[in-house]
């Protein structure tokens, strides 16, 4: 993995001259379709680890937006067993570049790199997916990551981080700093949930990976507490009766269920 080009150059707020840090070397953009490249390797122990932390497997499909010369979706694919990998990047010389190496490591058409835009990219089909881009460019990229991705799916981002969205895990690896982040379930609005013969009304609301809102227990309203989103784990405390209850569970479309043997469930209203 390496600085990048990812379809930048098309984005309307990026400067006439602005020099932009990509997936591992420095990018000059400009309103000029010509891209000024300049190659600075990561080291593959960076690669390996970050793949480590995104826990790609043999299940996973993933997406490198990006993708360089092809090394992350190589070696997730070849080292990982992810049974597909998919490169995206501006760069034709790149994707050259990235298709053989794939050769060279005797790849098949599970591995694919596309020249394209990262924003124009479809990345529903993922479920892990690393990045190398500016934290503003992160920040941008939010909306379509927890637009398209689903529940669940783990995001690595080397070197900058997702602004707000806070990192469910960090790290330095050989003083490159590596940030996991999972892809949250979507909560907000009215829920109505019971527990045994209690039945409770909850408003949620959501910012990224923080839960909060209020509970109504037997007419009493009180807020939510330490509401945490982990891909589709969810976890909050709620006022019973005077008394405070933390609920655990998994969420399923519009449907969550108490997780650890709890027979609590709950549906969007």
């Amino acid at each position: 993995m390496q600085f990048r080009t990812s379809g930048l150059r098309s984005f309307a707020g990026v400067a006439a001259a602005a020099t932009i840090v990509l997936g591992g070397a420095f990018y000059a953009a400009s309103a000029q379709p010509k891209l000024d490249i300049h190659f600075v390797p990561t080291p593959h122990e960076v690669v390996k680890r970050m793949l480590e932390i995104a826990k790609v497997g043999p299940s996973d499909t993933h997406y490198d937006l990006g993708s360089g010369d092809g090394r992350i979706v190589i070696a997730a694919v070849k080292d990982f067993k992810a049974k597909k990998g998919v490169g995206i990047d501006l760069d034709p010389q790149r994707i050259k570049e990235a298709n053989e190496n794939k050769a060279k490591a005797g790849l098949g058409d599970n591995v694919i790199f596309r020249e394209q835009n990262i924003f124009e990219t479809d990345l529903s089909e993922a479920t892990t997916v690393s990045m190398y881009l500016l934290t503003s460019i992160n920040i941008r990229m939010r909306p379509k990551l927890l637009k398209e991705l689903k529940p669940g799916t783990r995001i690595v981002t080397h070197a900058f981080n997702m602004g707000e969205w806070k990192a469910e895990h960090e790290e330095s690896v050989n003083g490159y700093q590596v940030y996991l982040f999972i892809v949250p379930a979507k909560l907000e609005g009215t829920w109505e949930m019971s527990d045994g013969e209690k039945k409770i009304s909850l408003d949620l609301k959501s910012e990224f990976t923080d839960l909060s809102g209020s509970a109504t227990v037997n007419g009493k309203k009180s807020d939510i507490k330490g509401g945490k989103i982990t891909g589709t784990k969810v976890e909050f405390t709620i006022d019973v009766d005077g008394k405070p209850v933390k609920y655990e569970g998994t969420v399923d479309g519009n449907a969550i269920t108490g997780s650890g043997g709890a027979k609590w469930t709950a549906k969007k209203a």
